[in-house]
């Protein structure tokens, strides 16, 4: 086999494990342990991996933010169903916090026959629950363009001096390694400091945002119950053991 045949070969191994031993290399091209190590050093100088101590990683490409105009035309049904759901844990009287977030809009419709507190840091989310005739709490602070969401430190204060029953959170990127992050660190703040004043943590999240990584993390695997429509995607079973899934339908 030649040598770049070699190197495609050990990217889509990669692709598939995310990790790969030097040793097992070796035995897939019944090659040297010296040709492997030679393969691995071409590869991280062409920013394809990363060396680590016997063997490779994958380097992980953190993904852009789409705008939320972007994010609500996107998986409109598995968002529904993922609402309709994370509705259902809602009691009549407790007091909950929706994070900023496509999924997390969608539970609205299906809270407004329950008595419950909202509280948000969305625009969109408060307008809609006082549509719908919720007691709405607007939390104060920085207004993000893109997500609309209110963050800083303002916010995170206001958000220290409240408790939730529920929190449901929105995330960009859920990882076995790097755990739940989103794209601004100030967006990141606010929603870690919401997760710690919540007896029940959910994460609502539709099975496009699994194996992603952002800018900024919000929390380990285990600070959370991840809410989604289906767990179909790569090391899902390493996943399953770091944190409680509940895939809708199931």
């Amino acid at each position: 086999m030649l040598t770049e045949e070699r190197q495609q070969e050990i990217l889509r191994l990669l692709k598939e494990k995310e990790i790969i031993k030097t040793r097992e290399l070796m035995d897939v091209f019944q090659v040297s342990e010296s040709t492997i190590r030679r393969d691995l050093q071409e590869m991280e100088e062409a920013g394809w991996l990363r060396r680590i101590h016997g063997g490779a990683k994958k380097i992980i490409k953190l993904e852009m933010e789409p705008s939320m105009t972007e994010k609500s035309s996107k998986n409109v049904q598995e968002k529904q169903a993922i609402a309709k759901y994370a509705a259902s844990l809602v009691m009549p009287g407790e007091f909950v916090f929706l994070d900023a977030g496509t999924t997390t809009f969608e539970m609205l419709p299906f809270l407004a026959d329950k008595s419950v507190q909202i509280i948000t840091n969305s625009v969109p989310h408060a307008n809609l629950s006082i549509e719908l005739g919720l007691p709405t709490t607007m939390l104060g602070g920085s207004i993000r363009l893109t997500t609309k969401a209110v963050v800083g430190s303002q916010t995170i204060e206001q958000l220290k001096t409240y408790y939730f029953d529920k929190a449901f959170m929105g995330t960009n990127g859920i990882h076995e390694e790097y755990g739940y992050t989103t794209a601004d660190t100030e967006e990141a703040a606010t929603k870690k400091a919401a997760m710690n004043q919540a007896q029940h943590v959910f994460i609502l999240a539709d099975e496009s945002k699994f194996n992603k990584v952002n800018f900024a993390k919000m929390g380990n695997l285990d600070e959370a119950i991840v809410i989604t429509n289906q767990l179909s995607v790569g090391n899902s079973h390493v996943l399953r053991e770091k944190t409680m899934i509940k895939e809708v339908g199931k």
